[in-house]
């Protein structure tokens, strides 16, 4: 059986480098496993308590049962101001409730993403990372890819042409994939 992985992008650009990431982490997936990216981010309201207890919105439920149905997620995120986009904290925040039993819960996930600057935007790579693990995934922080001066490197060159995200994509989407293995297996 294949392995899913659900992919969440944090720009909602419709040019954005980093979806065309995720499409290129997508054509290099190996064998047996689905690169799903999910599509309704942009439609997610802000994480708020009463909205919860009321009932969770349809693009809430649409979000939970896409993570549920998966086997593990990635994030994949540009850097604003030093930090994740809004997007994405409201993601994780929504995935991460109820407490202690949201959807995300003992996931396998990991993060990667490509960015203006020198960095590469691991600054947002590690708070994702943080936040998926404190909404209870099992984040993978040895396999990363962070890729640095986005908009240059890829003026005429689409990240699927890429040799290094070639490479990354396949070190991250085989440790997701390994890992998701495991959480299959029955304790």
């Amino acid at each position: 059986m294949p392995i899913t992985v659900l992919t969440l992008v944090g720009s909602l650009r419709a040019g954005s480098t980093n979806r065309a990431l995720a499409q290129a982490v997508a054509h290099h997936a190996p064998p047996g496993v689905d690169v799903v990216v999910f599509e309704g981010l942009g439609e997610l309201p802000f994480y708020n308590d009463d909205l919860q207890e009321a009932g969770a919105p349809a693009s809430v439920v649409a979000l939970r049962e896409a993570v549920l149905a998966a086997d593990a997620v990635l994030l994949v995120t540009p850097e604003y101001n030093g930090g994740l986009p809004a997007v994405l904290g409201t993601a994780i925040d929504w995935i991460s409730r109820p407490y202690n039993v949201g959807a995300v819960r003992g996931v396998p996930a990991a993060v990667i993403g490509t960015a203006l600057g020198r960095s590469g935007g691991t600054r947002a790579q590690e708070i994702g990372r943080r936040a998926l693990s404190i909404a209870g995934a099992h984040v993978l922080d040895a396999e990363f890819l962070a890729v640095p001066g986005s908009s240059k490197r890829y003026a005429e060159l689409h990240p699927r042409d890429d040799a290094d995200v070639e490479r990354g994509a396949a070190a991250v989407l085989s440790a997701l994939a390994a890992a998701a293995e495991l959480a299959r297996v029955p304790a």
